[in-house]
């Protein structure tokens, strides 16, 4: 390595880290990249990997190098190579089985683990899967070959995709969920008929307000699960989708502050030289203020993307990212949750329409001058405006109709 070439380390391989490792080369064209990943596979597209176990794309389908914006091949990405600790003194990286690696300027990039709830008795057992890696998914594509009938304990986003990629396969798939509804961090209960009753016209079988108390099992691992409302139901295979915690566990208090993930400032700074980006950094609200974590691929390429102009000398400050801000769909029933939804007993002021195809609530600050929250099911046109009003705090007073009637357009910025 030449005299002045800077060496960029990153720990992790996904969404951030990539981000990162691209805006880097794009400024700093002959700095020395190296991603450490514990994964076996290279970088892959991680929201596809229900994809996967439904056997409509193969892993290669879903690498990241040299797809979209990651077409720099020149960066070192060191596969199944675990970082034990972080020496920021003489910055440099500890590695599973003994070596260390040097660096001038580091990315904790480590994402997130799934919360596996300790009351629940056997989730050690064969056929059991937190789905979270290529790995996970490919394990549960073989184990659903052998099984006729799945169980998803959560109902988020991630196990309801999940759950279609079982259906898909011809697999009964029971959905088991502790709150209301399905959805309950996206949206309320009383948002979610449209989608429910898509999912429950899919085939989807829903069970609410009941917890799993032990995962049972035979010689050939999980054939059943016990609930806390007395029931047992049958099956060969169960998804825990219970949230997840930030990967933080090699890191200690010196020089980083970890609360609830990485603590970064606006530049994604948490140290000397030293940046965090993307599930395990802890960024900020811009509508609240509030310290949030971020758990959505597009905010960790963008905060990610920062990280990287600001590792290789570019001051960039990062935006924030909503608490709530998600746009997809599920059973074929599109939707887009942001901001601030969930109203009730608040002093927001809130307005809802509902028909037969959609489903619409815009959520404003208790004056009424700003708004705060929007959710769209069926019907997700203009949302892209809707996020711009939100994120840039604009006073809505002339446009606030239009944003009620949903007939807002790009002609009232003009105007306004």
């Amino acid at each position: 390595m030449a005299a002045n070439q800077l060496h960029y380390a990153i720990i992790g391989g996904s969404a951030a880290g990539m981000a990162a490792a691209q805006a880097i080369k794009e400024l700093d064209a002959d700095g020395q990249v190296t991603i450490f990943s514990e994964e076996s596979d290279m970088p892959y597209f991680r929201p596809l990997i229900p994809f996967m176990i439904s056997g409509k794309k193969t892993a290669d389908e879903m690498a990241l190098v040299g797809q979209g914006p990651y077409q720099n091949t020149a960066i070192d990405i060191r596969l199944q190579t675990k970082v034990t600790a972080v020496d920021h003194a003489s910055k440099t990286v500890s590695l599973a089985g003994g070596e260390k690696a040097t660096y001038d300027k580091l990315l904790v990039a480590t994402g997130s683990k799934p919360y596996i709830p300790p009351e629940i008795e056997g989730t050690d057992k064969e056929g059991v899967f937190a789905l979270r890696t290529l790995a996970d998914a490919r394990a549960a594509a073989q184990r659903a070959a052998q099984t006729r009938h799945a169980v998803m304990l959560g109902g988020g986003l991630l196990n309801l995709k999940a759950a279609f990629a079982l259906l898909e396969r011809q697999l009964k798939v029971t959905l088991v969920v502790r709150s209301p509804e399905v959805l309950s961090q996206l949206m309320e209960p009383g948002d979610a008929t449209l989608i429910r009753d898509a999912l429950d016209n899919a085939g989807l079988k829903i069970k609410t307000g009941v917890s799993a108390l032990q995962i049972l099992s035979n010689g050939n691992g999980v054939n059943g699960v016990a609930l806390d409302d007395g029931s047992e139901i049958g099956c060969e295979m169960i998804c825990i989708g219970k949230g997840v915690g930030p990967n933080t566990d090699f890191l200690d208090s010196n020089g980083i502050q970890v609360d609830k993930g990485v603590v970064v400032d606006r530049y994604t700074q948490c140290g000397t030289d030293v940046y965090a980006a993307g599930d395990v950094a802890v960024t900020f609200d811009p509508i609240s203020g509030d310290r949030i974590v971020t758990g959505l691929w597009t905010n960790a390429v963008e905060m990610g993307r920062c990280a990287g102009f600001n590792m290789a000398g570019r001051p960039t400050e990062y935006g924030g990212t909503f608490g709530i801000l998600n746009a997809t769909q599920v059973a074929e029933e599109p939707f887009v949750s942001m901001g601030i939804v969930h109203s009730s007993g608040t002093e927001y002021e809130v307005h809802s329409s509902s028909s037969a195809k959609s489903y619409r609530k815009v959520v404003f600050s208790p004056d009424g001058n700003r708004l705060v929250g929007v959710l769209l099911v069926g019907d997700i046109a203009r949302a892209g405006l809707y996020r711009l009003v939100i994120r840039e705090r604009m006073d809505v007073a002339q446009i606030k109709s239009h944003i009620i009637n949903h007939s807002l357009h790009y002609g009232h910025f003009i105007r306004t």
